[in-house]
């Protein structure tokens, strides 16, 4: 179906069951977000607020819930843009097949957006930023943040929509030092192409021209968070989604979605910097405050009955997994292309995505040879590691498999073939005083790290435990030995203080476990955590706390390890230290009396009663 508005596609989804309604007024501070989560946790359905505290305008949330949900809204039109996608790898089966293709090709003609030649007023009303729904959604959240934004910029040395840029880059509308309803906070991180036009912009010594869109078809939405190549206009591929070509036109010098809810204008001046943040991050922890660009308000628009859309994140998995997991339903054909020999990749949403990355390549270069060995695999490591967002990539675990059985998407059955095969001698290869994910903390600094390739391919050389060797229960100074996964085994150590320290508490683990192979060779990975029975009670407790609590230069270590001609290794089990830090950020915690509040939705006369059920 092709929706011509947000508010086209809540009657639908409300017609078929994935909508519910709240008609009690909700507060925007804490509560609606709450509610969210709430909801979200219990696989419910979207939530329609029809009265947000201090605020004329609806709001909704969870509308991408679920993969199921979010392939019903576009159920006329994926197997669309997933053929387009095919036919992009492979042109010649437009050609050898082309009444299969002709469908395509007219979802092709979506993808040119369409100016408006209104001559009428662009939106219904001019209004505030104090106007909009001000949602904070945690208790340590710097202020109220746009958490479904649509970001559009234009290349100044190549102006228009087909050059331009749409990302979901958050924005900070209240807190801190801006100016109400005069200046709001814009956070980018690594990898984002506004970056390449506010550096053109400031190249220039111009302000660059930034509009906020806000609601629209739900295409739009996924549009701004699509990885699409440089150069092409995310505006193309909302069209073709949406079944229906982007409405726009300009207005001030502004790039306006004549579609959106809300837009929001304004300029980024060269230089022009405030603190942004904290704000409660898809990591599971708060994002610090730290300088980002301020954008400084033009002007509000909203449309007639205008309905605002949010999402709350958070430790994942939360309402975006299901994003990440419409790209992969979307492009995932794509990827092997982009990288030679690469089969298939997956960003792991328990961990974070960025921390940790899964990767299953071809193994073609020496197949006269009789040892087994990585080889392409590091070729195809090095291009992950240099294209687009999956560069971000901190852990990037990669092996190859001759029967094609194996899936990323399996994480258990994965680690444990890599497990089975990785020799911690030669397989380990570290990228150093380099760029990571800016919402990762486990760094030096905001927006640097390291990386670590693991790379396994041959037979299996070890047979993993499924249990705590006796030897482990014998431990001075670590406790709770508990098995995660096989041949993961996490210890329970002291609070972190200090490298020093660390260092002694290494030694004295390497003393106790070294040359003890025979006793220990069931287990590959040995994680230190400050609570073991909590890491090892569920495998997305054990991937969020290892690989987002992990610097790899600084973190990994292991038995019996070694340097020859700069490179390390170690003979027994790597050891990773997953405790936290003192510079690592504090993770979101909901707040019970907001938890408490937010029960009368829930119970018997309540909007929500029975959706927990």
């Amino acid at each position: 179906m092709s929706y011509e508005s947000l508010e086209s596609c809540l009657i639908d989804l409300e017609a078929n069951g994935h909508l519910v309604r709240v008609k009690e007024e909700v507060d925007p501070y804490l509560e609606m977000a709450a509610i969210h989560l709430r909801v979200y946790e219990a696989k419910g359905p979207a939530i329609l607020f029809e009265n947000v505290k201090g605020s004329k305008f609806r709001a909704v949330s969870n509308i991408f819930g679920s993969i199921e949900r979010s392939k019903f809204i576009f159920r006329d039109t994926l197997s669309l843009v997933q053929q387009l996608i095919d036919v992009k790898g492979d042109p010649l089966k437009a050609l050898k097949h082309p009444l299969d293709n002709f469908k395509t090709g007219l979802a092709a003609i979506k993808a040119l957006p369409w100016k408006n030649p209104s001559k009428q007023p662009i939106f219904y009303e001019e209004i505030k930023i104090t106007d909009l729904p001000l949602i904070q959604h945690w208790p340590k959240d710097g202020g109220a943040f746009v958490t479904l934004p649509q970001v559009y910029s234009e290349d100044m040395d190549a102006p228009g929509i087909m050059k331009s840029n749409l990302g979901m880059y958050r924005i900070q509308l209240t807190g801190n030092n801006y100016i109400p309803n005069k200046e709001i906070g814009l956070h980018y991180q690594l990898h984002r192409g506004i970056g390449v036009h506010q550096t053109k912009a400031n190249q220039k010594g111009l302000p660059l021209k930034v509009s906020c869109f806000v609601g629209g078809p739900p295409a739009h939405t996924v549009a701004a968070v699509m990885p699409l190549p440089e150069g092409i206009s995310e505006m193309t591929f909302a069209g073709v989604l949406a079944g229906r070509r982007f409405r726009y036109t300009h207005a001030d010098g502004f790039g306006i979605s004549t579609d959106a809810d809300f837009v929001i204008t304004g300029e980024v001046f060269p230089g022009d910097n405030k603190p942004e943040g904290p704000f409660g991050d898809h990591l599971g922890y708060y994002s610090l405050t730290h300088s980002f660009p301020v954008l400084r308000v033009h002007k509000v628009y909203a449309k007639k009955n205008a309905i605002w859309p949010f999402t709350v994140v958070g430790r994942p998995p939360q309402e975006d997994t299901s994003f990440g997991e419409l790209i992969h339903e979307i492009s995932g054909a794509a990827i092997p292309l982009e990288v030679p020999g690469l089969k298939e990749v997956h960003a792991v949403d328990a961990a974070g995505v960025h921390p940790l990355l899964l990767a299953i390549g071809s193994e073609r270069y020496t197949p006269y040879l009789p040892i087994m060995q990585p080889a392409e695999l590091l070729t195809i490591a090095n291009h992950i590691l240099g294209t687009g967002q999956l560069s971000l990539a901190k852990f990037l675990f990669i092996t190859a498999d001759d029967t094609n059985q194996l899936s990323t998407h399996n994480i258990t059955a994965f680690m444990q073939y890599m497990l089975e095969r990785i020799d911690f001698k030669r397989d380990i290869h570290f990228y150093t005083n380099t760029t990571i994910d800016t919402l990762d903390y486990s760094g030096t600094g905001i927006n640097t790290g390291s990386k670590v390739v693991l790379a396994a391919y041959g037979k299996p050389i070890r047979t993993l435990s499924i249990e705590v060797p006796s030897i482990f229960k014998e431990l001075n100074g670590f406790d709770k030995p508990s098995i995660a996964m096989p041949g993961v085994l996490i210890l329970e150590a002291k609070q972190y203080r200090d490298e020093t320290e660390t260092a002694n508490e290494i030694a004295s683990l390497n003393a106790q476990l070294s040359e003890k192979n025979e006793l220990i060779s069931g287990i590959a990975l040995i994680v230190l955590s400050d609570d073991a029975t909590f890491t090892a009670a569920s495998l997305n407790n054990y991937l969020w706390v290892t690989y987002t609590r992990c610097n790899p230069s600084h973190d990994i270590y292991g038995i019996d390890a070694f340097t020859i001609h700069k490179h390390w290794g170690c003979n027994g089990p790597l050891i990773i230290d997953a405790r936290i830090k003192p510079h690592h950020a504090p993770p979101v915690i909901k707040d019970p009396a907001i938890e408490r509040k937010i029960d009368r939705l829930f119970e018997k006369g309540g909007s929500l009663y029975g959706i927990l059920s």
